[in-house]
């Protein structure tokens, strides 16, 4: 089977972390590498013996190439991932796909215009943990739904030139991780929800440091939900039915799910792998290219949309507004 070919554009901590992932895939490679700074680019080419591009474009348009990464920063994943499709290729779009809705319906629509593959990088729902979740609430082993918790939050000293405290990269708990519970919800109760509450406490620079927000779903259901970068939390999901209940311990990346009924623990899913986990991901994409189709089914470009529009709606009720916008 020849090898997919990958092509990064971006050279940072993620792309760092997802090249982990990339290596565990026996059909992954990476083929060459652009970003805004050449230097930083060539060291990253180099130690994965990628071929290091001075333009994007360049990138692009290396035959190798198959599909393109976004893991640049969130306000230029447009302009990126825009680039990409005109010129044919195939995108995993690092998360959030786009600060704003607007953003992310155009980078949706033009995928679809080309008819070419685009993903957003929601990485969590591919791992074995969540299949065996997905699979325990298609058995109703823990009847109707009627709450999901969950919560994702570190502490960042607040620091004026990091890039997640600046407006004008926008910056904030809830683009940078408060998208993992609010994509988690759209999972468990598959839709978008109906009602949206949140309120947010802000940082000296005018984004959010923390957010809490309750989602209510059409036919009954809340999601309670928090994210932080001014505080560690148990980063813990979990998933409230009229019989059980089931528990994720660090939801987003998850190795493990217990399942719950009538208070006792019934099963527990544990699986280790290589690694953060990001190979499930790629592995994923990279059946989806093969196969040809032009979006995954566990995270179709519809939910990207309806995600960035609860997003959207919160940053609404906040007041925040980036100075791009």
């Amino acid at each position: 089977m020849k090898k997919i070919g990958w092509g990064f554009i971006g050279a940072g901590a993620i792309a760092n972390r997802i090249m982990k992932g990339l290596v565990q895939v026996p059909d992954a490679y990476l083929a060459a590498v652009s970003s805004r700074t050449y230097d930083r680019a060539k060291v990253f080419a180099d130690k994965h013996g990628a071929k290091v591009y001075a333009t994007i474009e360049e990138m692009i348009l290396d035959e190798n190439v198959d599909i393109i990464y976004v893991g640049t920063p969130h306000t230029v994943h447009k302009e990126n991932t825009l680039l990409a499709l005109s010129m044919g290729k195939p995108v995993l779009c690092e998360k959030p796909m786009a600060p704003n809705a607007q953003w992310v319906r155009e980078m949706v629509n033009a995928a679809r215009e080309k008819k070419v593959y685009l993903m957003e990088a929601m990485w969590t729902r591919f791992f074995p943990a969540m299949d065996k979740v997905r699979t325990w609430l298609k058995e109703d082993r823990i009847g109707k739904v009627q709450f999901v918790t969950a919560d994702f939050g570190y502490y960042e000293k607040e620091d004026p030139s990091v890039i997640i405290f600046k407006p004008e990269t926008a910056g904030g708990s809830l683009l940078d991780v408060g998208i993992y519970p609010i994509a988690f919800a759209f999972m468990v109760f598959g839709k978008k929800p109906n009602r949206i509450t949140g309120l947010a406490d802000m940082t000296s620079t005018g984004v959010d440091a923390a957010m809490g927000c309750t989602l209510g779903f059409d036919g009954g259901g809340l999601a309670l939900l928090y994210s932080a970068m001014n505080a560690e939390t148990p980063q813990v999901a979990e998933i409230i039915g009229e019989k059980g209940r089931i528990v994720i311990p660090q939801f987003w990346s998850p190795k493990e799910a217990n399942l719950y009924v009538g208070g006792k623990l019934k099963e527990t899913f544990k699986q280790q792998h290589e690694g953060e986990g990001y190979q499930f991901e790629i592995a994923a994409v990279q059946d989806d290219i093969r196969k040809g189709r032009l979006e995954n089914e566990l995270m179709p470009l519809d939910q990207s949309i309806q995600i960035a529009e609860v997003m959207d709606e919160l940053r609404r009720q906040w007041g925040l507004r980036y100075p791009f916008e």
